[in-house]
């Protein structure tokens, strides 16, 4: 990623969470939405794309890659020691509570 992208992603007024690969790739994602479960929270993370040429037709046909599925990951947010939020891979039990959550959330907006 170019330095002026990655300035580009540091600058957003929301929360941006970087994950590295074994590799030493950074990959950023910000928050779509946080599912409370319990006295925790999750946050459903999705990438944040910086379009090169700046593309935002989110057409599966055009070619740009704009409309591709993209992953997406839930972590839980704990707070360390110094009071900071960080993001955790849940358990799986934690994993399927949250998609039931999603899920049920989901429903009650479609049903509204």
């Amino acid at each position: 990623m170019a330095d002026n992208e990655q300035d580009d992603i540091m600058e957003l007024d929301e929360p941006v969470v970087v994950m590295t690969d074994e590799e030493g790739n950074e990959y950023y994602y910000r928050e779509d939405i946080i599912v409370p479960v319990g006295d925790k929270r999750f946050a459903i993370l999705v990438p944040i794309d910086v379009d090169e040429d700046g593309c935002e037709c989110s057409d599966d046909s055009c070619g740009c890659g704009c409309g591709e599925e993209t992953d997406v990951f839930i972590a839980r947010i704990d707070v360390d020691e110094n009071g900071e939020e960080i993001y955790l891979d849940p358990t799986d039990e934690e994993f399927e509570q949250v998609r039931k959550a999603y899920e049920e959330m989901v429903f009650e907006e479609e049903e509204e």
